[in-house]
């Protein structure tokens, strides 16, 4: 049994995504000793550009027609397939980049989507725990100037829970911009206070996951 974690930052210094997955991490392998980590880094190791046209195309390609290109993004798309599905829990980082996901996040599901076990429907997660863990460099909640901007953290939910049937666990760390923007200065207790609730909420959930 194995906790997979799919980090997705470009960054990797001073990432809260990063921090605060490493503290769920950590409180879950203290509690469940002896259980593996398998890691993939979306943000240091992306998936090739093209990967997900090539898989898609081979798709309706006949099989005995497809090229090599195609073959081989099929067998990524599975590769990364075999992998989710082996996982006993998932955890997720999630920056809010451009009012949206990481490219690389998205390319990972899209990539996913084409293998026939993740299509649409399947719920090829049901029973799996997933904890999503959202950072956003401002604030985004009700009554701010950017309620409503996080075009993001609903839609890889959605495809989470309701097209792929996992039982998904939200984590929000918001103002991590506020230490570098000179801006938001008289906002950094605010972010400090939010920072230390994400990791101590990441904690508990990551000691309470399955095995």
């Amino acid at each position: 049994m194995s906790l997979l974690r799919i980090d997705s930052s470009i960054r990797t210094q001073g990432s809260v995504s990063r921090e605060v997955l490493d503290s769920l991490e950590r409180s879950y392998v203290e509690s469940h000793p002896g259980t593996g980590v398998v890691r993939r880094d979306l943000g240091r190791e992306p998936i090739p550009a093209g990967t997900w046209a090539a898989a898609t195309a081979a798709g309706m390609t006949p099989e005995d027609q497809r090229t090599d290109e195609q073959r081989d993004a099929l067998a990524t798309a599975a590769a990364l397939a075999d992998e989710l599905l082996a996982a006993s829990s998932v955890v997720i980082g999630s920056p809010l980049y451009n009012f949206g996901i990481a490219a690389h996040l998205k390319s990972w599901v899209d990539l996913l989507i084409t293998d026939p076990r993740f299509a649409p429907g399947s719920s090829p997660l049901a029973g799996t725990e997933v904890v999503l863990v959202v950072s956003r460099g401002g604030g985004y909640g009700p009554g701010t100037p950017r309620e409503g901007w996080d075009h993001g953290t609903g839609w890889i939910t959605r495809i989470l829970a309701d097209v792929w049937g996992a039982d998904v666990h939200v984590v929000e760390a918001e103002l991590t911009l506020a230490d570098v923007v000179p801006a938001m200065a008289e906002l950094r207790p605010l972010a400090a206070q939010n920072r230390a609730e994400a990791h101590e909420a990441a904690a508990k959930i990551g000691g309470g996951l399955r095995r």
